[in-house]
Order: C-alpha cells, then sequence, then structure tokens
C-alpha cells in the first residue's frame, strides 16, 4: 500500500483504505489479530451506543456513534475481502439489490398505497426470497442472540400473523396470572429446572401482554430499571442522613426506606402535573 495521505475531510474510500492499512503487516497489531468473534460484541455495544443517542436526541452523538456501527461493517467486510470471500461492495451491491426488490411498488410495477401495504409485501417477498415455506419456518428465522425480550415479542407477532393469537387481552391476563402460580409451585418443590422453565414462561407471558397493549417490552423494562435506579439512590441518601449502613440494616428498615422513597417520588410527579 502507499503512504496515506491525511485531509480535511474523508469518505468513505478513506475509511476503506484505512482499515486496509490497519489490517495490513504494516499497520496495527491489534487490529491484525482481530477475528469476527473477537469483535463481535464492539458491534452490539456500539448499536445500542447509537440506540442511546436516538433516546436521547443528540444530533452530534447520533454522529459520532453511526460511525462507530460503520466502523464494525467495515472491519467485518475487510476480514471477508482478506479471506477472498467478498468486499464491501459487494455488501453494498447486496443490500441495494434488496432495497429494489422489496419495493417493487417504487422499482416495478407493484401497489402498495399504505404503510400497511408495503409491510405486507415487504414480507411476502421475503418469505419466498428466505425460502420460508411454513410459519414454522418464519419463527425459527427470528435470530437467536437478539435481546430475549425483543426475540420473544418477533415471534409472538409472526405466530399472530397466521392467526395463532389471544382473542383479546383478559385471556392473555389469564394465562400470565397461571403462569406465576405455576412458578410458585416450582418454587415450593425445589426443582431448579422447573423453576427455570416456569420463570421463562412467566416472562414470555407478560411479553405477550405488552404485545397486545402495543408496548415494546423492553423499553417498558428499560424504564423499569431506570426507575429502580433513582429509588435505590434516594434510599441511599435518606441511609446516609440517617446514619443507616445499608449493608447492616435489616431487610425491614430498607423496605420502609424503599416505600418513604416511592413516595417522595410519586407526591413529586403529582405535584409536576399540576
Amino acid at each position: 500500500m502507499g503512504i496515506f495521505q491525511q485531509k480535511e475531510r474523508y469518505g468513505i474510500g478513506d475509511l476503506l483504505s484505512i482499515m486496509e492499512l490497519l489490517r495490513s503487516e504494516q499497520g496495527c497489531p491489534w487490529d491484525r489479530e482481530q477475528t469476527h468473534r473477537s469483535i463481535r460484541g464492539n458491534l452490539i455495544e456500539e448499536t445500542y451506543e447509537v440506540v442511546e443517542a436516538i433516546d436521547n436526541e443528540d444530533a452530534e452523538l447520533l454522529q459520532e456513534e453511526l460511525g462507530d456501527v460503520l466502523l464494525q461493517v467495515v472491519f467485518h467486510a475487510q476480514m471477508e475481502k482478506e479471506a477472498g470471500s467478498f468486499d464491501f461492495d459487494d455488501v453494498c451491491d447486496g443490500i441495494c439489490k434488496k432495497l429494489i426488490l422489496r419495493h417493487p411498488h417504487i422499482f416495478a410495477d407493484g401497489k402498495a398505497g399504505t404503510s400497511q401495504e408495503v409491510l405486507r409485501n415487504w414480507d411476502a417477498i421475503k418469505r419466498a426470497e428466505k425460502h420460508r415455506d411454513t410459519a414454522a419456518d418464519s419463527l425459527k428465522s427470528v435470530p437467536r442472540p437478539l435481546p430475549a425480550l425483543m426475540r420473544s415479542a418477533k415471534v409472538q407477532n409472526r405466530a399472530a400473523k397466521v392467526g395463532f393469537d389471544y382473542p383479546d387481552f383478559a385471556m392473555a391476563m389469564g394465562d400470565l396470572r397461571s403462569e406465576v402460580e405455576e412458578l410458585a409451585e416450582a418454587l415450593e418443590q425445589g426443582n431448579g429446572q422447573a423453576v427455570e422453565e416456569e420463570l421463562g414462561d412467566l416472562l414470555f407471558s407478560a411479553v405477550n401482554v405488552s404485545r397486545l397493549k402495543r408496548m415494546d417490552p423492553e423499553q417498558a423494562l428499560t424504564k423499569s430499571c431506570d426507575k429502580f435506579i433513582r429509588r435505590f439512590e434516594q434510599v441511599e441518601k435518606l441511609a446516609a442522613a440517617r446514619g443507616i449502613q445499608m449493608e447492616e440494616a435489616s431487610i425491614q428498615v430498607l423496605d420502609s426506606l424503599w416505600k418513604e422513597a416511592k413516595n417522595t417520588e410519586q407526591k413529586t410527579l403529582e405535584v409536576l402535573e399540576k
């Protein structure tokens, strides 16, 4: 490779050249050592950082984090270029062809006047393209490494498309209550395998409830985590103000502090809503 020329502004071609240089014998030892599997987690982490920038409505951070995701794409593509399998241009070619194929209402003589029609056409074309002949094939195609709540919602949505769904919200709630009882029974029996199974069924049922109410279970749980952290922080402050060592305090004392923090938060929200 030739000497890399620094510029005031770079484009995708420069990024590809930089990655090729980093992976070369004259490049970076760390970059040369990486494999798809060794940087697998990086792609997941960078994707969530993009999501965080979107949630925070931070355009400057979003620009940076999108660049980090793009780097991961280029990194993986460079590895395959070295292996003689495909390169970044092949990746671009593939996604362009996919977009053209799945938008016949734009690039061919297909018809789709609403977003719902677009999605139905997209799903039908995708099923034919991926040779998913049965509904079970569609469920199996949901990536297993997805966060479990997200995967559950996708599996349930795909099953619902062929009519396998609750007729109403009340029935879903009934199953959720039933799963709580079955988990309690498994806990009483002390069967670890059964507890794990029933706990999974309980969570799966909770996702069904959220789906039927058109709520994102991932977002709901994220908000609950945020709420727990807020209240825990308040409990910690209350304990410190009263000279209570949390590590040594009884669960009754800690629960009392928790209820106090919860009540304080609720009163604050009531005042803000007025």
